[in-house]
This record gives structure tokens, C-alpha cells and sequence, in this order.
């Protein structure tokens, strides 16, 4: 469930983690993503990651092939110092510096976030698909920011 929305701008930073490819088609995102959290958890990749800058998770995606209905990439990291050398199969984002719409979500994870979602993808946002994310601190809440106009 979305508890609150506000617009932010915020400056250009980096994100070092793992990845993956995946469609919103037939449900293979929530296959394809619920592996890449297994793996990440599975395999300590927090503390995997050089330079980071917090223990805060960012589930980043991005490089959208059309909107939400098409081909994008996922990136499930930590923010991180520009530039830091990466073990082999890591791979390291620049986000870009904008607006972002902010939905702070609250309830039982990670139910809640596919809710969040579902709601986003039926409104009229207009969204730019550069890189959107989610944030996951000591917080019982998780943000998800979306690239705005």
C-alpha cells in the first residue's frame, strides 16, 4: 500500500551490484527478480560490493527497452563511490540527477511493493523510464522512485 507521495529532486549517484534482464510479460519479472534477491541474499553481495556508501539496498531498473510492458534491466545494489573496481560479474550504474515521484510503501513485504506497483503501472505518471528504484533501509518502509518530468 502506498502510505505517502512527494516529488523530490535529487542529484546524480552511482550503483554497484548484480543484475538481470526481465520483461513485466507473463509474470517472468517476478520469477526473474525474486532470483536475483535469492542469489543477492544468498550470497552476502552487500558486503560483496567496494565503496559502498551505506548498507542500504537499491533495487534499481532500468535501460527500458519502451515502458514497463517492455524489456528492462535490473540492478540490485548498493550506492556507491564512482568508479570503484567491481568483482567480475557486478556491474556499475550512473543514475541520473532529476525529479523523482516518491511512493513510500508500508505493509507486508514484499506483497506490498507488487501492490505499489500494480498501482503505479494504472495511473498516468508521466515517467520518464530512465531509472527508477526502490530503497530498503533500517526503515519498516520501503521508497519507490520513479524518474519524472
Amino acid at each position: 500500500m502506498i502510505a505517502k507521495i512527494e516529488t523530490v529532486s535529487l542529484p546524480e549517484f552511482c550503483v554497484a551490484g548484480i543484475s538481470i534482464r526481465t520483461t513485466n510479460q507473463n509474470g517472468q519479472s517476478q520469477t526473474d527478480i525474486g532470483a536475483l534477491w535469492a542469489r543477492f541474499m544468498d550470497e552476502g553481495i552487500v558486503q560483496k560490493i567496494p565503496a559502498r556508501l551505506s548498507d542500504d539496498i537499491y533495487s534499481v531498473y532500468t535501460a527500458y527497452e519502451s515502458d514497463h510492458n517492455g524489456y528492462y534491466t535490473v540492478v540490485l545494489g548498493c550506492k556507491v563511490n564512482p568508479a570503484p573496481i567491481l568483482p567480475p560479474d557486478f556491474i556499475f550504474i550512473t543514475i541520473p540527477p532529476g525529479n523523482y515521484r516518491v511512493n513510500t510503501v508500508e505493509g507486508d513485504l514484499p506483497a506490498s511493493i507488487m501492490d505499489a506497483w500494480q498501482e503505479i503501472w494504472g495511473t498516468s505518471i508521466n515517467r520518464k523510464y530512465t531509472a527508477d528504484f526502490e530503497v530498503y533501509s533500517a526503515e519498516n518502509s520501503v521508497k519507490i522512485h520513479l524518474a519524472i518530468d
